[in-house]
Parts: structure tokens; sequence; C-alpha cells
């Protein structure tokens, strides 16, 4: 017999998951989907507040399982905004569809790596077919890789390392061996209304800060101050497109942008975020014509597609330069067989299945669902702009060509106040940015939920609340 020191704690107990413990937190999580569509959306606590709740100090001893859980719904649900909200409006973030919401469940019960193809083929197998559904679904050349990442950022960094290294390495220097110090200089094109990621990840890879190319009044790059501004210098050089401008939602003309680019030698990388989803409806193509032609393109699936976060999707034409730039060896790490690892498609070794639930959508809805669902946002959106417009002092500002609507009144205060009158009000959630100078309220259709009538809904929501707040006013 085996003495135990006095006062030891308990073995751990090394027993199967008990399902009560899963029953409760489902229990938990299915009673805030049921009010997520009617409840306000704003947190009605911060983070202060949330933390005193949850309990600022390390416990000396641990607690029961079901009540850690209990603690967490109740404490941290006062400080949740309620993103599924068919009227949330205030990012460009997409909800969370049930199918895809169920099949993360799974992905976080089944609990696997699923970086290397040998350790989950389970889970590359569903991550393949969905990266083939997707290059399908928006037009884009069959046989590119395709990595899922955490987001838009990263994504574009995954593209933008696999465009650094490659238009280096046509001019003889090798980034993976010689590094960075000392290399040709790249010109780094992006237009003026660029996202902010694009700089960000672009930081990362030491590219530095972009030359700006001017834009059109809805941010659309301009094709002649493109070829100007390439035709000042020459050598290795990558350029930045855009799929859907974050406030007017406009998208670059690629055809044109893409033949000028590459006439100078230059890799092209689209920003698609939430637009390139157009390329995958009939009637909204047309937005995303010749965004093929480009080298490479990042997007999210937890935008438009609406599965939980996080899911961003890198697409690169040239695979092996993908792999090149982001991969990685070792003698403990058994390749798989068949085609690449998902690793070395993304700045992971180590990643969750996030693709996984992106299989799901795309099986549930099917090419006529996705399409139907893009048009929804597209038509949901056109709904806002054109019942803002009639109200009294109200302009829009934007040609609403897909899911983006800006607005702004009289001055930037009077905008302002709008939006936290809507915040504060909690029926219509949609935030200040700037655009042109002025201050705007945007609105961005993203959520799966969003059709007509609740686009009818924000539209009398926003009057309601404007109507209140002039009253104030007066």
């Amino acid at each position: 017999m085996t003495d135990e020191p006095s006062g030891a704690d308990p073995a751990p107990d090394l027993r199967p998951l008990d399902g009560a413990l899963l029953d409760r937190a489902h229990r938990r999580a299915a009673a805030w989907l049921e009010t997520v569509a009617e409840r306000p959306i704003p947190p009605r606590a911060g983070v202060e507040e949330v933390m005193d709740v949850l309990g600022r100090g390390l416990p000396q001893r641990g607690e029961p399982a079901d009540a850690v859980i209990d603690l967490l719904a109740e404490g941290a649900e006062p400080g949740l905004i309620a993103i599924g909200s068919p009227r949330f409006y205030g990012w460009v973030i997409g909800g969370t569809q049930p199918v895809a919401l169920a099949a993360d469940w799974l992905v976080s019960a089944w609990d696997q790596n699923a970086g290397l193809g040998i350790i989950s083929p389970g889970m590359v197998a569903a991550e393949e077919i969905a990266s083939s559904w997707l290059l399908d679904l928006l037009g884009l050349p069959a046989g590119s890789d395709v990595g899922f990442a955490t987001g838009a950022t990263t994504a574009q960094f995954a593209c933008l390392a696999a465009a650094r290294d490659e238009v280096l390495r046509r001019v003889g220097w090798a980034v993976e061996e010689q590094g960075l110090s000392g290399s040709p200089r790249i010109r780094w094109l992006a237009g003026a209304e660029r996202h902010g990621t694009m700089d960000l990840a672009a930081r990362y890879l030491g590219l530095g800060a972009p030359t700006v190319v001017a834009c059109d009044d809805q941010g659309r790059i301009r094709p002649d101050a493109l070829e100007a501004e390439l035709a000042r210098g020459e050598g290795p050089a990558i350029v930045a497109l855009q799929a859907g401008n974050i406030h007017s939602g406009a998208f670059d003309p690629f055809a044109e942008a893409c033949r000028i680019a590459h006439e100078a030698g230059a890799w092209v990388h689209v920003d698609g975020a939430f637009g390139v989803w157009a390329a995958a409806s009939p009637h909204l193509a047309h937005l995303a014509a010749g965004v093929a032609d480009a080298d490479s393109w990042s997007t999210d699936a937890h935008k438009t597609l609406s599965v939980p976060y996080d899911c961003g999707v890198a697409i690169v034409r040239d695979g092996a330069a993908m792999r090149r730039a982001l991969s990685m060896q070792a003698s403990y790490l058994q390749a798989t067989d068949v085609g690449a690892d998902p690793h070395e498609k993304v700045a992971e070794l180590s990643r969750r299945a996030r693709g996984v639930p992106t299989w799901a959508v795309l099986r549930h809805l099917g090419r006529e669902g996705v399409a139907e669902l893009i048009d929804r946002l597209a038509g949901s959106a056109r709904i806002i702009a054109d019942g803002l417009a009639q109200l009294p002092g109200v302009e829009v500002l934007n040609e609403v060509v897909f899911t983006q609507v800006c607005v702004a009144l009289e001055d930037d205060a009077a905008t302002e106040a709008l939006s936290a009158a809507l915040w504060a009000d909690g029926e219509v959630l949609a935030m200040t940015s700037r655009w042109h100078d002025r201050a705007v309220v945007r609105f961005s259709v993203s959520n799966w939920g969003t059709d007509a009538a609740q686009a009818r809904r924000t539209v009398a929501g926003v009057a309601r609340v404007l109507g209140e707040l002039r009253a104030t006013g007066d």
C-alpha cells in the first residue's frame, strides 16, 4: 500500500465527460439563442463589471464544473453583444447559421488538430471538399491552394507572404534562405480606401506602408492612377485590390487593374473579406467580373457565409508559392501522401478544424442556397437604403451596389447623435465611421437572418429613434 502525503489532493477524475455537464451548457446556449433576435443588441455590462462577477483572483482550490459553467453564463452574458440579431449592422459580422453552429460543436467535442492529414483525415477531408466548393462557387481557378486562417488579417498575411516571397524569387532572391535584409525593395501598392488590415498584414511581413493609389468617389481604385504609379519604378511589385469597400461596398475594376498590374510584372492580391461572395450570385456576379484574374484572394466565411468565429480563407493560385512561404518540415511530422497538409497554407502548425463548419453550411445550402443568401443580404441593404432615404434629413451617401449603406444627417454632431441613440435604444445597431471627411452611420448587412421583413423593421426602428431624437432636440 502506498502512503499518500497528508493533505494531498485527490486523484483527478479520469472518467468520460458527464453528459449532464454538456446538457447544462446546451441549456444555457439555447436560452441565449432563443432570445437573441429580440433582446437589446448592445451589452449591458462592461469589462470591469463582468470581471467583478467572474472573480478576479485565482481560487486556491477548484470549484465543481457545473458551478463554473453557471458562473460563466450568468457573469458573461450581460457583457455579450447580440451579434446574432438580424438587426445587427455595426460591423461586417455575420452571426452563425444553425448548421454551422452544430458542426462547430462537434469540432470542439472531437478536439482534433487539423494541421496534418495523417493526424485527422476526417477533418482534413471535410476541409479539402469545402476548399474545392469555394473555388467553384467564387469562380476562382481550380487547383488553387486554400488555407483556413483565423480571419481576414491572417488570410491576407498568408497570401501576401506567398506574394512577397514569389516576387523576390523571380528576381533571384530566396527569402526562406536569405531573409529580407539586403533584398531588392518590393513596390507595394494599394488603393486609398483599402481596409486597414491590408496595412497590418503587410507590416507583419516587412513590406512597410503601401504606395497609395487614387480612387474614385466610391472607393474604387482608378486604373489610370495604378498604371501611372507602376510606371514610376521597376522591380518586384505587389498590387492590392478590393472586392467590397467597407463604406460603399464598391468593387475595384478587376479585369483592367489586373491587366495593368500583370503587364508591370506585379502580383495581384484581392481583399474580398465580404465582397468576393458576390461572385456566387448570378444576379451580382458582374460586380466581381475579372476577379479570377488575380493571383491571390482573401475572404471570411464568418462574415457573409455566417459560420462561427473564426474562419478566414486564404486562396493562392500558385500553391507552390504558398507552401514555400508558409510550410515547415520536421522529422517527427509525417506528411500526408495526398496533396499538401493544411498547416502548409496558413501561419499555424496546430490548428482547429475551422473549415468544417464551412463544409456544413455549403452542404446545407448548396449552390442555389448560397446565391439566395447573397441576394437576400444585398436586397435587404437596398430596402434599408431606400427606406432611410425617405426619412427627413437623412442622406444616403453611397451607391448601394451590395451590402453596405452609409447615411448622414445635416452635420457630424447630428449623425453621431443618431448612432448613440440607436445604441441606447437597442433594437437596431449601426455604428459611426468617417467617409469622405464626414461622420456616417454605417449599416453593414451581413447576418444570414436579415431578410426583407427585418430590413423594413430596421427602417421603422431608425425612424422611431430619429423622431424621438428630433423631438428631444426641439
